[in-house]
């Protein structure tokens, strides 16, 4: 596998965050905690490897411009704003949720996987599309 590879596998490992996310949310609804756990797991072992893999690929490639022209460009980085802002702060929120679940406090992992559910599907899902946009769109 090349350097030219990661942006690749950098969707796939957001996708499947997503499809994990999704799982985890609809498993604690079936009450199957259990899997819950194991799924939410995975999802952050996802994305921490997408994590790692994206801070790799820009260290070696730097930044990729966007080729688009016209409203594709406005929308592409409206996308990327919102995209960029709310994943700067997924790390944390994830974090915090998994330990305050880790360490039986559910009460209080409940109150803030309300908000961070969403707001890490919002940022697997756009990873996704942000890469579509930049590296398989027709210019």
């Amino acid at each position: 596998m090349s350097v030219t590879d990661l942006p690749t596998v950098n969707a796939l490992l957001n996708g499947l965050a997503t499809l994990l996310l999704i799982s985890g949310f609809i498993l604690v609804k079936q009450r199957k905690l259990e899997a819950h756990r194991k799924v939410m797991l995975a999802a952050f072992g996802c994305s921490v490897a997408f994590l790692v893999s994206y801070l790799y690929y820009h260290s070696q490639v730097g930044s990729v411009r966007f080729q688009g022209q016209g409203a594709i460009r406005t929308v592409y980085f409206t996308i990327l704003l919102t995209h960029t802002v709310l994943a700067a702060v997924v790390p944390f929120l994830a974090a915090v949720t998994l330990i305050r679940a880790l360490r039986e406090r559910f009460a209080a992992h409940r109150r803030l996987a309300r908000w961070t559910l969403p707001i890490w599907l919002y940022v697997s899902v756009t990873g996704v599309v942000i890469y579509l946009m930049l590296y398989r769109m027709p210019v």
